[in-house]
């Protein structure tokens, strides 16, 4: 019998696995056939990742990296390949914000929100493209932001981070095409994850408060992490074959405007 899984034979290398949308994906990835290499900064989150793709028969590593530091990065692709031998998916999901306009915000949190959420994909990628090129090819998916394509309020630091990856997968994507490595990037809207109630903390406003404003949005809610995950598979899998460059908005219809 044929395995019809979209990701069998492949190996998924998938940064901020330990929670939210990056253990969403991983845990997919892994039922849909790939070896998942967890990374995250978080161990005993990365490692309950682990665990419960290994419970349900997957295979999985985990790999404790501060995906800011290239030592770190390249160690993670290093790792995978000694798990694994090879490296055809990165998910560049690793990432954190700060609430606050640019008069709030400090240096040192500007410079950490761009280290993680930019920084990051400009090291991992350059230590990932290389084990892919020599494959003859990969898929590259980066964790934008419907923040990435217009601007929001009181997230200054987010909004130039997510919009610099936004720009950078397309330059990605021009770059490293004739390799046959796609880039492309995926761009939620509120996803009920605990980063997003830790924006509502930082907001000064109750724990389900941005939750519960999804309400306005065209779906009227907020996005589940399974959710974004599965836009995440279609881009890693040969579905997407002739897909690059893009940045896959799914947000409930939030930028889509309304009445």
């Amino acid at each position: 019998m044929n395995d019809k899984r979209e990701l069998t034979g492949k190996v998924a290398l998938i940064t901020g696995a330990g929670s939210g949308i990056g253990r969403a994906t991983a845990q997919l990835f892994a039922r849909e056939g790939a070896r998942v290499v967890v990374c995250d900064l978080n161990r005993s989150g990365g490692e309950a990742t682990v665990e419960a793709i290994r419970a349900a028969g997957g295979q999985a590593q985990f790999v404790e990296a501060n995906v800011a530091r290239a030592a770190d990065c390249e160690r993670s692709v290093r790792e995978t390949l000694a798990a694994f031998g090879r490296l055809d998916v990165l998910f560049n999901n690793a990432g954190i914000t700060r609430r606050a306009n640019v008069l709030d915000t400090s240096e040192a949190e500007w410079d950490a929100v761009m280290a993680v959420n930019v920084k990051s994909i400009f090291l991992m990628s350059k230590f990932a493209v290389p084990v892919m090129a020599e494959q003859g090819g990969g898929s590259i998916i980066n964790a934008g932001s419907g923040w990435g394509l217009v601007g929001g309020k009181d997230a200054v630091a987010y909004c130039a981070a997510k919009g610099a990856v936004v720009n950078m997968t397309r330059a990605m994507a021009v770059d490293h095409g004739p390799q046959q490595i796609r880039v492309n990037s995926v761009c939620p809207g509120d996803t009920d994850t605990a980063m997003l109630r830790n924006e509502a903390a930082q907001l000064g406003l109750a724990d389900t408060a941005l939750v519960e404003a999804g309400n306005a949005r065209p779906l009227m809610r907020v996005g589940q992490a399974e959710e974004i995950a599965q836009v995440v598979l279609f881009l890693a899998s040969d579905r997407a074959s002739f897909v690059t460059g893009s940045a896959y908005v799914v947000d409930g219809g939030g930028l889509a405007g309304s009445a």
